[in-house]
């Protein structure tokens, strides 16, 4: 399962789940039909309900969100149902598995107005079948106060984790079934290249290595920084998780290190075959417009791709956005993204 510390905590009023189609307007008795738009989406999927109905008033459309797991089983399940889609428009395919969706003609081409505002600055695609809604970078996080009571200084670098000081203290996700799992992979095949990532992680197996199925696992029950209080003090998590763990004292009890991030964005497209395309337009419009962008951060706990969104107070401190977190284009990630798992589960799960 994916996702940011808060959303475990994070109390937002859900979001019923009904099968698209249209339902019976209450204004006028109950015979005007208001289309619905199907969105399909992840499992982390957050908005203010008030924020959602005041879409379909000014709209007059009605939003159904249909949750498909994590990223990656949300875009096996849009590859899977392609000729005959389970919705009409998808948000949460994220940068590690964007180009998979490309690749298989998941999306149709679409450009909003509402674009240019900075979602542009995170495109992969020349066709423009994705949009960015939000940034999350997937970076190592540690509990300051575990080390701090141990006497010892808190790693703060990819290097630093094989550093036998930190035997048996990190828990990562597995990235055949986590995003950020793969995100961190990812991470380190960009730092250390083809030629040296796997004596890295053969260096991190060595040095205790914990690895398990999902973020969930790893964070709520693994990490020591969290309200699990597990018996490891690194996690593999996200840069704006510490945000999530402020102290009685207004601190934050943990703390993203920032030399060890890659960039994660997520995207949303008008789904290819999908029969409402005029108003999943609308949608795709919608989730980059400032009144849907304003509200990722506080309920989503992930950065606005949109540039005129005020992030909340303390963020700058203690949820910085990485200035130069690693990354890797969509070519380079869809040509080595199966090979390189392959062989990591060779090397690391041997």
């Amino acid at each position: 399962m994916k996702r940011r510390a808060v959303r475990a905590a994070t109390a937002v009023a859900a979001v019923s789940v009904v099968a698209a189609g249209c339902s019976l307007s209450e204004s006028d008795g109950g015979t005007q039909q208001t289309p619905t738009v199907t969105l399909v989406t992840h499992d982390s999927f957050l908005a203010p309900q008030e924020v959602l109905d005041a879409f379909s008033k000014q709209s007059g459309i009605k939003i159904s969100v249909l949750k498909q797991g994590d990223a990656g089983s949300l875009t096996n399940k849009l590859v899977l149902t392609k000729a005959n889609p389970v919705g009409d428009v998808a948000y949460g395919v994220d940068s590690t598995f964007a180009s998979r969706a490309l690749k298989e003609g998941v999306f149709e081409p679409y450009t909003s107005p509402e674009a240019d505002r900075g979602p542009q600055r995170y495109a992969v695609d020349p066709e423009h079948r994705l949009s960015a809604v939000d940034v999350g970078d997937v970076c190592v996080n540690v509990d300051t106060s575990y080390f701090t009571s141990k006497g010892i200084p808190a790693p703060a670098s990819y290097d630093d984790l094989a550093d036998p000081k930190y035997k048996d203290l990190l828990v990562a996700e597995d990235p055949a079934t986590a995003s950020p799992g793969l995100a961190f992979l990812l991470g380190t095949i960009a730092k250390y290249g083809e030629a040296g990532w796997q004596d890295y992680w053969s260096k991190l197996k060595a040095n205790g290595l914990k690895v398990v199925s999902g973020w969930e696992e790893a964070y709520t029950k693994d990490f020591s920084g969290s309200s699990g209080k597990g018996p490891r003090p690194i996690v593999v998590s996200y840069a704006s998780s510490p945000a999530a763990e402020i102290g009685d004292d207004g601190k934050p009890r943990t703390k993203a290190l920032l030399d060890t991030c890659y960039r994660q964005v997520e995207y949303a497209g008008v789904l290819a075959n999908g029969k409402q395309t005029e108003n999943a337009r609308k949608v795709v419009d919608f989730l980059l417009s400032q009144q849907f962008q304003t509200t990722v951060a506080a309920n989503m706990y992930v950065y606005p791709a949109r540039q005129d969104v005020e992030l909340p107070a303390g963020w700058a401190q203690v949820a910085p956005l990485p200035q130069k977190p690693q990354t890797l284009t969509a070519d380079q990630v869809q040509a080595g993204r199966e090979k390189w798992i392959g062989e990591w589960r060779t090397l690391v799960q041997s």
